[in-house]
């Protein structure tokens, strides 16, 4: 699959040009309600019954190693029912940016895209995991988000969003750094509770698809052609910019 527009989205705010509200769009509001409703399942079960659905639906790496390959998608739907910045934090992200990426891509593209990033983050959980026989659950919408944004940095490079909610700085390089950040974190010692090795593969992943890395030949071929107009500025063959998905 893969999507051409004749000019790239530049300039502005998340949210539009008109520096309005992020747009609510049908997928990602419909992709927001549904980690919403778990999520409220999770604290009613562990308000009054302590009972724990991430052994089952997180994302466990020796449990999926041993075919329980459903937690590849349910583990998206999960968040902590006890750290209510988890969910929030999450729900927020995909409110800022996913409405952009769905009016752009359409709303089979976008959560196509969604589901691809969530599940190859946790295809590198369990890789990372599985031969270390982990068996602590990994829950949370983070793999998905991180492919949002590295979407984001990409299609709309030039947009502004608030690092930390506070910092404005251009999508791509607010892409750059969380990837950098991600990264490094995954190379050293675990002393959060934070999956990183998620984060930096959904972002991976993510890239991967946009590159349509599966054609293979293609993707070599791109890869060639962007370092060789980089070396001699060569220019392509129209003035149409691909942006692919």
């Amino acid at each position: 699959m893969s999507y051409y527009r004749s000019t790239p989205p530049r300039g502005g705010w998340s949210g539009g040009e008109s520096l309005g509200l992020p747009a609510v769009t049908p997928v990602n509001k419909a992709l927001m309600i549904a980690c919403g409703v778990v999520w409220g399942v999770q604290v009613v079960l562990w308000l009054f019954g302590s009972i724990d659905l991430s052994p089952v639906l997180g994302l466990v790496p020796v449990a999926v190693s041993r075919g329980w390959a459903w937690q590849l998608v349910t583990y998206n739907f999960l968040h902590s029912p006890v750290l209510y910045s988890h969910i929030l934090f999450n729900l927020l992200m995909m409110w800022m940016i996913g409405g952009d990426l769905e009016r752009h891509w359409g709303g089979r593209k976008y959560l196509t895209y969604w589901l691809v990033c969530g599940m190859g983050a946790g295809v590198c959980v369990t890789l990372a995991g599985a031969f270390r026989g982990v068996t602590t659950p990994t829950i949370g919408a983070s793999g998905a988000i991180y492919g949002l944004l590295l979407a984001y940095g990409t299609i709309f490079a030039e947009r502004r969003l608030l690092f930390m909610l506070l910092f404005p700085i251009k999508a791509r390089t607010m892409a750059w750094i969380l990837f950098a950040i991600a990264f490094v974190s995954s190379l050293t010692p675990q002393t959060d509770r934070v999956s990183h090795v998620a984060h930096l593969g959904g972002m991976v992943v993510g890239w991967l698809y946009l590159k349509r890395a599966w054609r293979v030949g293609e993707f070599w071929r791109d890869i060639a052609w962007r370092l060789r107009r980089r070396r001699f500025k060569v220019m392509p063959p129209n003035d149409n910019d691909r942006w692919m998905h």
